[in-house]
């Protein structure tokens, strides 16, 4: 079974879900392929943004400064309890092309997931300015990336085409916030859903794939070879 999970780096649900989706996994007990896709929250954003997160998120929506850090807090809270540590305080947003482009190098390489984790473990618990090429550099060869390799995609365009091509998939599929899940290409899960939900998708999609065998003794209704004809 293969799932797709459209996701950024710089999202904190994005990182809530991985850990939702790994619980779910690990009670679904049947073989995931997972394929991390590319979806930039802000394909316009530089490479790196100064001044307060907080700020600009209260700004962005039109709240007050004590309101976005209440918002911060409680997505805080709710990665606390998948075990996750955020410090989003600390957080250095910016462009996340580049990151998108060596998660690429790193499905090429069967390591994606662990440059995956690394990068948001990076980013929303670090304060690694993920947009910045040699801080995101260190982060992808420290999971286990070659450092030639590294060097040789951030200083070309090398997985650009990719990063785009995931991003225009999800355009056609109508997604429009992250994470989102897509199942063999049959079912979907938009968002960061509890453990419960996410398996019980799982389960379903398992089923519509997986011939079921009714258990019975009796050889008279079924054709083992072509004497069946006579």
């Amino acid at each position: 079974m293969q799932v797709e999970i459209w996701s950024d780096v710089v999202c904190p649900w994005c990182y809530i879900g991985k850990r939702r989706f790994e619980t779910a996994v690990a009670l679904f007990g049947h073989p995931v392929d997972v394929v991390w896709r590319s979806y930039e929250l802000d394909p316009g954003a530089p490479a790196r943004r100064d001044g307060s997160a907080v700020e600009r998120i209260a700004r962005k929506y039109g709240i007050s400064v004590q309101e976005a850090q209440t918002r911060y807090q409680h997505i805080t809270d709710l990665a606390g309890a998948e075990g996750l540590d955020y410090h989003l305080e600390r957080a250095r947003s910016g462009r996340s092309f580049d990151a998108h482009r060596l998660l690429h190098l790193a499905r090429e390489r069967g390591i994606q997931d662990a440059v995956k984790e690394r990068f948001l473990a990076g980013y929303l618990q670090e304060g690694v300015a993920i947009g910045i090429p040699d801080e995101v550099g260190l982060l992808a060869v420290s999971a286990g990336l070659d450092a030639a390799e590294v060097e040789a995609v951030l200083a070309g365009d090398a997985y650009g085409e990719e990063v785009r091509a995931d991003e225009a998939r999800a355009n056609d599929i109508g997604i429009t916030g992250v994470p989102f899940f897509v199942i063999d290409e049959r079912f979907a899960i938009p968002g960061a859903q509890d453990p419960a939900t996410i398996l019980s998708v799982l389960e379903r999609a398992w089923q519509r794939r997986t011939p079921q065998v009714v258990e019975g003794t009796d050889r008279s209704v079924v054709c083992a070879d072509d004497t069946c004809t006579t």
